[in-house]
């Protein structure tokens, strides 16, 4: 009844937005005083400002996508794709699926709670709801998740917390107020072990699943993209997400139990295009799935909830969730799926690709727009990463920023107020019509090489990630991808954050013990049973009834699976696209911690210090990207004079650093003298040489140079090599 009241309520919106939109009472503003300037004359502006710099080159902005940004959009432009007469929860969902946007429910506050101990698990959860999330978001170790006992688990808690028993999902869920806040476990390539200890704990408690709304939800295919093997057949996953599915339909019809996520994309460098594909592709394989072993279609989708990473162009994050939302009703209603099948429901995160180790408070910066991006692209809920993500697990102060970011969005921001709030944007409009296109293209390109499946096992999804990472990193070791901190603008005075490593000891005897203590006492007959019954019928209730009698969650996990061959594929392997610059850097600070020494470089600054000012900040900038130590100086007015101070200084690089005009009389007679003064040492000339000057400059003794077309990493790489940082 309450949702039939929503949807009637939603329908009533609907036609109130619409009808206000048919009344045609606005006044007529007239503009004449306004002469509007015409496309060529604004170009001759913009042309007239670059001083002789491409016009092409400086104001189109290309995008891993394939897409390019125009310099400006225009209605004229963008007439014919406006969304005119269409509201949001109407027609394909492009401009949302509910008709009153946050305004009669505000997104999810979604903060992930990771803690390795279930009771301290449990009082985190219960204090970030306190403190405004309205979620209860179940991060599980890798171990639960794969259904490894926890006293076989080679790591506990490494990601979260460590569930194997009944007891230990009882007292993970203690005080939580299921009927009220959503629960969203990831559950790994199989749901119905974690589901039947939910479903078994809530029992034993007296309470059933009615209620319980959220997701405990599998992702087998992503799951297999990410490890590069699964203990069973996908067919067997299949067999038990439409086991979860069926179960979940008749005893907890508010909780979702299939998780498709992104995230392995994401994180092995995926751009946009590929992600959003890569997911829809995976939906629609379970879509398949799940129809093929009975369930309706409706049944089926009404069944998958969609997580996204959100990166770093921010516009493009908007477009893309935009775009996903009618690709995935197309998809749902071509199997015959109703309006209401064909809504689609998303959780979103911050990307771990874009956060970095070193100057890690920028992404406090990071998360914000990307949070910012995903509430204007229409996410339903929304997991803010703690800062110190890729460093350790968050601490009070750094959960506390990332849960008070999306209050404050909701509280002070006013951003549950517009419906759509980009709806209408001539930018926005154009990119989210070419990444439906680009998205839809490359999801047809998946499915005629026979599914996200056959394409994983062929390797060519694998291939084409890692084509974009290779481009990624390329850009960055170039710094046309500029990460502040990392490539760019680095703290030289920084101190890395401690990681607070867990006792990875003590918990796991800890864990064993507890573990051992409830197993004491248990029937072990009547478990032997339950599970013998799971064996022979693989259903839901059957697993709650093992639960119930003691069996683990590894030997639930081992009933459903056991004997159903495996899957192995290339896995995709997580990324940072600072990772590179962190481990050049980190190689520096552990050679100096060990040697007391460091990579010098001496400027040979050439002349008054506005000649050569320039150019020495930007070499400075450039080498202390790999925490080397920049000799500086105001400037040196003869050759010899820089000479003898580049001997004294017993540099491992000299750069010279002056201007295009006088660099035709400095370097002949000053590169040689530097060779003859370290005789082992590289000279670098900051700034890129005219051609037709290169063979002179070379004869010279200049080694390499140090410019915005440099690259950056293979130069450091270079010196740390030459120092002996690298054996």
């Amino acid at each position: 009844m309450p949702e039939e009241k929503e949807r009637s309520s939603d329908e009533e919106l609907q036609k109130l937005l619409k009808k206000s939109a048919d009344v045609e009472n606005f006044p007529d503003v007239p503009l004449d005083e306004f002469t509007p300037p015409t496309d060529e004359e604004w170009k001759a502006a913009c042309e007239a400002l670059l001083k002789g710099a491409p016009f092409e080159k400086k104001m189109f902005t290309k995008t891993y996508e394939g897409i390019t940004f125009d310099p400006m959009y225009t209605r004229k432009h963008t007439e014919d794709i406006l969304p005119k007469g269409v509201m949001p929860g109407m027609g394909d969902y492009l401009r949302g699926v509910d008709a009153a946007g946050y305004i009669g429910k505000p997104w999810g506050i979604a903060q992930a709670c990771d803690e390795t101990l279930p009771a301290e698990n449990n009082e985190l959860l219960r204090h970030e709801n306190d403190k405004g999330a309205t979620i209860y978001h179940i991060v599980l170790d890798t171990a639960s998740r794969a259904g490894v006992d926890a006293r076989q688990a080679e790591a506990v808690g490494d990601t979260g917390t460590s569930v194997t028993t009944v007891e230990d999902m009882h007292v993970l869920l203690t005080g939580l107020d299921l009927a009220k806040f959503p629960l969203y476990v990831y559950a790994g390539a199989n749901a119905v072990p974690l589901l039947a200890l939910v479903a078994a704990a809530r029992r034993a408690s007296g309470e059933d699943m009615a209620e319980v709304r959220g997701i405990v939800g599998a992702d087998p295919i992503g799951a297999l993209a990410a490890d590069g093997k699964l203990p069973a057949s996908l067919d067997a996953h299949y067999d038990s997400l439409a086991a979860a599915a069926r179960w979940a339909t008749v005893n907890a019809p508010h909780l979702r139990t299939v998780f498709v996520r992104s995230d392995v994309y994401s994180n092995g460098g995926a751009n946009d295009v590929q992600e959003v594909a890569s997911v829809l592709a995976t939906a629609t394989a379970y879509l398949r799935a799940l129809c093929e072993r009975g369930l309706t279609i409706d049944e089926a989708a009404s069944q998958i909830a969609f997580a996204f990473s959100m990166g770093a162009n921010f516009f493009l994050q908007i477009a893309k969730l935009r775009a996903v939302r009618p690709l995935w009703a197309q998809i749902v209603g071509a199997f015959g799926g109703s309006a209401e099948a064909q809504k689609m429901r998303i959780h979103a995160r911050p990307a771990l690709f874009f956060k970095t180790i070193y100057d890690p408070y920028v992404n406090m910066l990071r998360n914000t727009t990307e949070i910012f991006s995903g509430v204007v692209g229409g996410i339903d809920s929304f997991e803010s990463a703690p800062f110190d993500e890729p460093i350790r697990k968050g601490d009070e102060f750094s959960r506390r920023i990332a849960r008070n970011v999306q209050i404050m969005l909701q509280e002070e921001f006013g951003l549950l107020q517009p419906i759509d709030p980009a709806g209408g944007s001539w930018a926005v409009e154009t990119l989210t019509r070419q990444m439906k296109e680009k998205i839809w293209a490359e999801f047809q390109r998946i499915e005629k090489e026979g599914g996200i499946v056959a394409a994983l096992r062929a390797g060519s999804l694998q291939e084409s990630v890692a084509a974009v990472l290779a481009a990624r990193f390329k850009n960055a070791d170039l710094r046309r991808d500029r990460i502040v901190g990392n490539n760019m603008y680095p703290n030289m005075t920084e101190t890395l954050l401690e990681t607070r490593a867990e006792d990875t000891a003590a918990l796991k005897a800890q864990r064993t013990a507890d573990i051992d203590a409830y197993l004491s006492d248990i029937d072990v007959k009547h478990r032997d049973e339950a599970l013998a019954s799971l064996r022979q019928a693989h259903s839901v209730d059957n697993a709650v009834e093992a639960a119930l009698a003691g069996a683990t969650i590894a030997e639930l996990m081992t009933a459903v699976t056991e004997g159903n061959g495996a899957e192995t594929v290339t896995a995709i392997a997580p990324h940072r696209w600072s990772e590179r610059f962190e481990a050049l850097r980190q190689r520096t600070e552990e050679y100096k911690a060990e040697k007391n020494d460091n990579v010098k470089i001496f400027l040979a600054n050439m002349g008054p210090i506005p000649q050569h000012k320039a150019r020495a900040d930007f070499t400075t900038g450039f080498l202390q990207v790999g925490a080397f130590e920049v000799l500086g100086n105001d400037g040196f007015k003869t050759i010899e004079e820089a000479a003898d101070a580049a001997r004294a200084s017993g540099a491992d690089a000299v750069v010279i650093c002056s201007t295009d005009a006088t660099y035709p009389e400095i370097v002949p007679a000053l590169a040689p003298k530097l060779h003859e003064v370290l005789p082992k040492a590289r000279v670098f000339l900051a700034g890129a040489a005219p051609k037709d000057l290169l063979e002179t400059y070379k004869e010279a003794g200049i080694d390499e140079y140090i410019s915005v077309r440099a690259n950056c990493y293979e130069i450091l790489e270079s010196l740390q090599k030459q120092k002996g940082m690298i054996a």
